[in-house]
């Protein structure tokens, strides 16, 4: 790790590194989703009736909201139970599951592409926007046309986040995808960082890791021993200043 920061102008990554990681959300992608639209609500309940599973909007809501805290507080507590971690458990849980009991609570058995593509319904219902930054898809080829390592380690679910790096145009340039909701944690959590670490032979030395929240992105990556790389998007948290980052860019417009 670097002893000093070096704020930069502008997002260019330094090239002396064989291997990048990747954020996806806020960092080479833009999107805002809204799942408080009461329209969302009356949609996704005509899609239940659709399939005999009537609900209120709002008591769809509800549920939907209640499940998904229950769940992530039950596998919270699966987490803390390994003796290896001693910091707080960042659950991520399966969101087809939960759209799949809200079927089982009106007696309707849902298979697996019901529950996916309900999922999927939600996720447009609530999804305003989704695109890349200005510069992203050119970023990311030019590091593999380099001869350059690129991966992904984003706290996401698979049924989302896998479509819209295709209909994006750039699942295709990283070497290895990783998403949070198949490994049931989430960064900041050393263990999804391990799990990168691990499964792709990473050398920390000559890997960097860029983000754009200083908590989830960057304290994370620093708990595997990776440079890290801070810019400040329209997504990160506010007055986010990502002191510690390696490398910082606070004024983030495009790659």
């Amino acid at each position: 790790m670097k002893d000093t920061q070096t704020i930069l102008k502008e997002a260019v990554l330094p090239e002396q590194y064989t291997t990048y990681v990747f954020d996806l959300y806020g960092t080479l992608v833009d999107i805002h989703t809204e799942e408080d639209d009461p329209v969302l609500w009356q949609k996704l309940a005509l899609f239940y009736g659709y399939y005999d599973a009537i609900y209120d909007p709002e008591e769809l809501k509800e549920a939907y909201g209640a499940l998904v805290k229950g769940k992530e507080a039950e596998l919270k507590q699966t987490l803390d139970g390994d003796a290896r971690y001693s910091h707080e458990a960042s659950p991520e849980i399966e969101i087809t599951e939960v759209f799949r009991e809200l079927y089982a609570r009106k007696g309707v058995e849902a298979d697996e592409a019901l529950a996916v593509h309900t999922g999927q319904f939600f996720r447009v219902l609530s999804t305003e926007y989704v695109r890349t930054y200005p510069g992203t898809e050119t970023m990311l080829r030019g590091l593999r046309e380099n001869g350059k390592k690129v991966y992904l380690l984003s706290n996401a679910q698979r049924i989302f986040t896998e479509y819209e790096m295709h209909v994006l145009g750039i699942a295709k340039y990283f070497d290895g995808i990783l998403i949070s909701s198949d490994y049931k944690t989430k960064k900041p959590d050393k263990r999804f960082f391990d799990i990168l670490m691990e499964q792709y032979e990473l050398i920390p030395e000559k890997t960097l890791f860029i983000g754009n929240d200083s908590h989830t992105d960057i304290a994370g990556a620093q708990t595997v021993g990776l440079d890290t790389f801070y810019v400040h998007s329209n997504i990160s948290p506010a007055k986010d200043l990502a002191e510690n980052a390696t490398y910082a860019v606070n004024n983030f417009f495009s790659w």
